[in-house]
């Protein structure tokens, strides 16, 4: 589908950022000349895909009835250990080593889970009890505070340490 809907609905939007997320994952575990580049997009979308969500569709979210608050509250902590993860991995000196394997396979682990949770609790609940028209609003303020903190490059390691340490 490409129409209008689509390109704003704030779960397919969501969504789209979970699976460039496991393919960086794919480039980060495979071409060592990659790994670095990967890294830096991942984290920049990681943060700001987290931070948006955080500010525009979390809170939202938690009005609807069929919607679960504690899931949601629940993927805002499951941000914090991502963020946690994310920066032990960029403190790891050397691409390819066996400290940044394991700190890969690390935060792999925190992110594959809560975006799978994520994608079955929040996600589909949103799907079934929101309205598109009110998808499609959240997915326009999900899109711009998701681009102010790119804009700001906000997966930098100094940004991560501080928001690790907030």
């Amino acid at each position: 589908m490409t129409d209008k809907a689509t390109a704003t609905d704030v779960v397919e939007l969501i969504l789209d950022d979970h699976r460039r997320m496991e393919e960086l994952f794919h480039q980060m575990r495979s071409i060592e000349a990659e790994r670095a580049d990967a890294l830096r997009e991942f984290a920049d979308l990681l943060i700001a895909h987290a931070l948006a969500e955080e500010a525009e569709v979390y809170p939202a979210l938690k009005r609807y009835r069929d919607i679960d608050n504690a899931e949601v509250e629940h993927g805002a902590e499951e941000h914090e250990e991502g963020n946690q993860a994310l920066l032990a991995l960029l403190e790891v000196n050397e691409v390819g080593s066996d400290d940044w394997d394991e700190k890969l396979e690390n935060l792999a682990e925190a992110v594959s889970h809560h975006t799978d949770e994520e994608e079955r609790t929040i996600l589909n609940g949103a799907r079934g009890n929101v309205a598109m028209e009110r998808r499609e609003e959240l997915g326009t303020a999900f899109t711009k505070e998701r681009a102010k903190h790119l804009e700001a490059g906000c997966g930098s390691i100094e940004n991560v340490r501080r928001l690790v340490k907030a």
